[in-house]
């Protein structure tokens, strides 16, 4: 056994690799998003890496005041025995108090967008009812519901694309299986830096939490919200900085649990974590029911 001066050595050593491999990946700006829960602290050899859930070209917490932090926490490649996934759903999320109805949203542009379409009319905005909507994939079909209670400028949005084919042949990018546990999609580049053109604010409350069967947006930061969104299957102790939007029924939580089991490239590990599921998910049709 090593004695502690070696070891920290070794652990520093260590750090450094990561760092470099951190700030190649910085060179591709990408709205990785989905970050870590506040706190998650790892711990080697007295370097400290706390995980905050900035977005990966922002940079994050310090390790020792020189180190910068990822985007998520580190998730490696699993295979399906290594993937134990919660069978039991969160409590649906409500809001305190109602939302004007209607209400009035903002769509200003910006960035190019990865697939042309129009930003959403803003005016009189529902923010009553649901919506429900077929996300066919290859991996099979995942039904979710919109509320528009929680999110209506975000349900206007999402609406809208569905109706411009926005989504249709787009892949999902991003599996994670370990601390958080969720697919992300919804951009047409596949590599997690594309967008509608647009962003909208963010609508987010106290007492949001998310879990299995949570539908919410990806986002780089505040207001920064476009076209991704990640779905839930698993954990997911995250802080309440991401829109949440909807819910995926249990037929599409089973497409979603049979996608992690097969686990991912590890493309995306250490920062943000995660990485392209090994079985895809393309939307081969987005569409609204009824």
């Amino acid at each position: 056994m090593g004695t502690n001066q070696q070891r920290r050595e070794a652990a520093k050593r260590k750090l450094e690799r990561q760092l470099a491999r951190r700030a190649e990946r910085a060179k591709r700006r990408k709205i990785i998003g989905i970050g870590a829960a506040v706190g998650v602290v790892v711990l080697a050899a007295g370097l400290i890496v706390v995980f905050t859930g900035q977005d990966e070209d922002e940079g994050a917490a310090n390790a020792q005041g020189e180190a910068s932090s990822s985007a998520a926490p580190s998730d490696n490649a699993a295979p399906s025995e290594d993937v134990s996934i919660p069978t039991q759903r969160v409590e649906p999320v409500e809001r305190s108090e109602p939302l004007p109805n209607p209400t009035t949203c903002e769509y200003p542009e910006n960035g190019q967008a990865a697939k042309q379409v129009n930003a959403p009319n803003g005016q009189n905005v529902p923010s009553e009812g649901t919506v429900d909507i077929t996300l066919s994939s290859t991996a099979g079909d995942i039904p979710i519901t919109l509320d528009r209670s929680l999110a209506p400028c975000t349900v206007n949005s999402f609406e809208s694309l569905v109706e411009q084919d926005y989504y249709t042949d787009t892949a999902c990018h991003r599996l994670g299986t370990q601390g958080l546990q969720m697919l992300q999609c919804g951009d047409p580049t596949g590599q997690g830096s594309g967008g509608p053109g647009y962003t909208f604010a963010d609508e987010t409350h106290q007492g949001l939490k998310y879990g299995r069967g949570i539908l919410a947006m990806a986002n780089a930061g505040p207001d920064t919200n476009g076209s991704q969104f990640f779905m839930v299957y698993g954990e997911a102790e995250l802080p309440p900085d991401y829109t949440v939007f909807g819910s995926i029924s249990d037929e599409g939580l089973k497409v979603l649990d049979k996608v992690a089991k097969a686990g991912h490239d590890g493309s995306l590990d250490p920062s943000p974590g995660g990485g392209k599921p090994n079985t895809e998910v393309r939307f081969t049709d987005v569409s609204i029911n009824g």
